[in-house]
């Protein structure tokens, strides 16, 4: 059965999308530890990193770097964490692989932000989306 990501990626669920290549796509996360909290999926369904072609994790590793210096940009903050959980003791629960880039503030404590209110998500992912653009970077319509 497909997961929530690959459903994401075949367009058969909505997604704030703001990055994609043709192996890789990103999006907000939808309960997000922090405003710009993205995600970065392989378009390939795998549920570990470790399971993925060496080529196939090179290239979502770029994917991950692009993403986060977009990010840290739209965000106005030059600190994140990136995340990768593998199995359930991990604390994956879709069992796709991805990587979150999740910005960090100044003096902000680390505690959930939460869903994202009416109308918030897609100004999140329009601002990623034209930063990323500002550095010569492509992004999903």
């Amino acid at each position: 059965m497909a997961s929530i990501f690959s459903k994401i990626i075949a367009r058969d669920l909505p997604g704030n999308l703001v990055y994609e290549t043709d192996s890789e796509l990103a999006f907000l996360d939808i309960n997000p530890s922090t405003v710009g909290h993205t995600l970065v999926v392989p378009k390939r369904e795998v549920a570990a990193f470790h399971e993925l072609p060496e080529a196939e994790a090179a290239s979502l590793a770029a994917a991950v770097q692009v993403v986060a210096k977009g990010v840290i940009r739209a965000m106005d903050t030059p600190h994140y964490n990136l995340a990768l959980n593998n199995g359930a003791p991990a604390g994956q629960v879709v069992f796709h692989v991805h990587f979150h880039v999740i910005p960090r503030y100044e003096g902000q404590p680390r505690v959930r932000h939460g869903a994202y209110g009416p109308g918030e998500a897609e100004q999140v992912a329009e601002k990623i989306r034209e930063a990323l653009q500002g550095m010569g970077y492509s992004t999903p319509e």
